[in-house]
């Protein structure tokens, strides 16, 4: 059955747009733990948009949970890691001018790149992930890396309008699932998930952790953190169990 990882880096956005120091990020973690949360996934972007450096050494000793770092893979943010050391590292593609991430990781296309920033980070006992689109080719490349996870892109589910593209886009996330697996790779999920489209995704096989946070963030302006990261648990749960 799948868990839900919450992604807090919106609440560091909102509090980003003043320069102040509320709403923190830290706290919303707590919160997020404490609504049912399995763990924390953070963005620390080399342009630090909205998760800062504090951000994540405070997490690391607060989240009682996985501490789940997303970063690109470019020496900066490895050093980062090997000295923070949080439970996983997320690869993950970047680009400045981006307002958020924009489809997975070239894998396949970076082998060495990749694996040579790989190597400190798995020697120092870090989880490693990456987030990839779900095609057969960066699979292969993600079983070449050793990876222990993938987090399979649900963008273009995600934004998928009408029923046929959207059952297109499942059965690519469902056949991705199962040659992770048969790989002995875990795996994860996530990007644009909201209330109205996890469901149909935490049904997928295989599937251990959905990494959520736009969707949250945004309900509880109008019903509070907690409640929004509870409903968003019970929902996938109550998918899980039936």
């Amino acid at each position: 059955m799948a868990k839900l990882c919450v992604n807090v880096d919106h609440v560091a956005t909102i509090r980003e747009a003043r320069k102040t120091n509320e709403p923190d990020p830290v706290a919303a973690a707590l919160i997020a733990e404490r609504a049912g949360a399995i763990g924390i996934t953070i963005h620390l972007r080399e342009d630090r948009r909205h998760i800062q450096d504090r951000d994540l050494r405070l997490m690391r000793q607060v989240v009682r949970g996985k501490l789940n770092l997303e970063m690109a893979p470019v020496s900066e943010m490895k050093c980062i890691a090997l000295d923070v050391k949080p439970e996983q590292v997320t690869l993950v593609p970047e680009r400045r001018e981006e307002i958020t991430t924009e489809g997975g990781l070239d894998v396949a296309g970076n082998i060495e790149q990749i694996a040579g920033l790989m190597k400190p980070l798995r020697e120092a006992g870090l989880l490693l992930s990456l987030f990839i689109d779900p095609h057969h080719k960066q699979i292969e490349a993600a079983k070449e890396l050793n990876a222990d996870f993938v987090e399979l892109n649900t963008a273009a589910y995600s934004e998928a309008n009408a029923h046929v593209s959207q059952e297109k886009e499942l059965t690519s996330l469902r056949n991705a699932s199962l040659q992770a697996h048969e790989l002995g790779i875990g795996v994860h999920a996530g990007h644009g998930l909201t209330y109205l489209n996890v469901e149909a995704v935490a049904c997928l096989p295989y599937l251990q952790e959905l990494n959520i946070g736009h969707s949250i963030v945004s309900y509880s302006v109008f019903v509070g953190f907690e409640r929004a990261v509870r409903e968003m648990s019970d929902i996938i749960s109550r998918v899980g169990s039936a």
